[in-house]
Parts: C-alpha cells; structure tokens; sequence
C-alpha cells in the first residue's frame, strides 16, 4: 500500500472514531478494553496522534516523550480529539517524502511508517469506539487488515519488548482465509518471537478466519475465528501478546 492511501485511510478512521465516540458518551465503558470509558479512549489516541504528528512536523530524529493525557471531557475533549487528529492527517500529507525523523519500526521511509502506524492506530481504536456505541462496526478491507496483521506479526512482535514467549520451541500460523496465500509462520521461544511470509515448518497451533477477524483478533479485541491443533499457544497470544503505550 502507498503512503498516500495510509493517510485517507487515517482520515477516515478518524472521522468514524470521533462520532462513534460521540454517540456513545464520554462516560460509556469499552467493552473491547475494558479499564477504559471512552473518555480513556479519546485522551490516548488524541495524544498519540499529537505525538506522532510532533516527529514529522519537528523532525525529531530521536525519541521523545508524549506530552500527556488532557484533562478534558465532553465536548471539549471532541474537539480536542478532532483538531489533533485533523493536524496529525494536514502534517502527513503536507510532509516531504524524503523525511527524516525517528521511527521505531521497519519501513521504506519515516514518512510511509508513520502513515502506516497511525492508520492501523486509529483503526483498531475506532473498532473500540464504535464497540461502546453499538451496532455493527465498519467493514476493514481484507488487504488493509493482512498489513496490519504483518506490522504487528513482523514488527511489533520482532522486537525485544515482545512478551509472546514460551519455555519451548512452538509453531504458531496465522492464516487469512478470504485471501490467496496470506499466511504467516511465527516461531515461539524464550527470545523475541520471529514470523515469516508463507508456511514454514509444521504448526502446533493454527488460527485462521477472514483476515479483518484476524487482524481484530490479534489486536485482542475479539476471539479467534477458529483455532486448531493445541489450543494453549492461541492462549499465550491472549495472555501475553498486548502492546502497551508504557
């Protein structure tokens, strides 16, 4: 996918958040994170989206702190939401391709991760919003989750901070079936989890289903569509595969 339908992307997921949100209230507990009211909801992604836009306006080539959660609510906490996601989109669009700026993620340039990381952000954060409203949450096309499936699969979960671990080698796929030849394999140890493109090796555990279930799944917003082979690996995903802003 190119950097440009990211940022629509973005835009529109953006959109769909803040009315999700306010139709719901701002005390209406989230069912698909269930310490947070979306109240919680709207001061992270806000802040995030500020944070994010602060790298590629600024160009700060090293990482710096957010600069905290709003005391806000209600309305002015929409409008807050609404102007700092509006910058985040304005400041991605207007930015140079040749952008240099800190990123913590694999990608082709600054600018195409940003775009990518905060499209998937505000994705998975609108599922949420629109979960505490009710009602059947829009459709995520099965090309845009199979990318975020990959981000999370070979990028997050490549890193260090991974928690996914297991005292013994376990194989774990991960197949999209509305899509040809959309799987990946990860492989389970006491160090970071590594995954690849396609069937590596035999699987201890499959989880498989259409790949925005998947994607929303692996996000650990809904169950998996369908599991095979030892249902314990699928469990140590639950357990241990979330990625906190701390």
């Amino acid at each position: 996918m190119e950097t440009a339908e990211f940022v629509e992307i973005l835009d529109r997921e953006g959109r769909l958040l803040a009315l999700a949100a306010e139709a719901a209230g701002t005390d209406t507990k989230v069912p698909t994170c269930p310490e947070w009211q979306v109240r919680d909801l709207l001061r992270h992604t806000g802040m995030v989206h500020r944070w994010a836009a602060a790298f590629i306006a600024e160009r700060h080539t090293s990482w710096r702190p957010d600069r905290g959660l709003p005391d806000l609510d209600g309305t002015a906490l929409l409008t807050w939401f609404r102007e700092g996601h509006t910058h985040l989109v304005g400041t991605l669009r207007s930015a140079a391709p040749d952008l240099e700026c800190w990123s913590f993620l694999p990608a082709p340039s600054p600018l195409a991760f940003w775009a990518r990381r905060q499209a998937h952000e505000t994705t998975v954060h609108r599922f949420d919003a629109q979960s505490a409203h009710g009602g059947t949450p829009d459709h995520i096309a099965p090309g845009y989750a199979a990318d975020g499936i990959d981000e999370l699969l070979r990028g997050f979960h490549a890193r260090p901070k991974s928690r996914v671990r297991s005292d013994r080698p376990r194989i774990l796929r991960v197949r999209a079936t509305d899509l040809e030849d959309t799987v990946w394999t990860m492989r389970l140890s006491q160090e970071a989890p590594t995954a690849v493109r396609g069937e590596a090796g035999d699987a201890d555990c499959e989880v498989a289903g259409p790949a925005a279930r998947l994607y929303l799944s692996l996000w650990n917003r809904l169950p998996f569509p369908d599991v095979s082979g030892d249902p314990a690996i699928a469990a140590l995903w639950r357990d241990k595969s979330a990625v906190t802003w701390s």
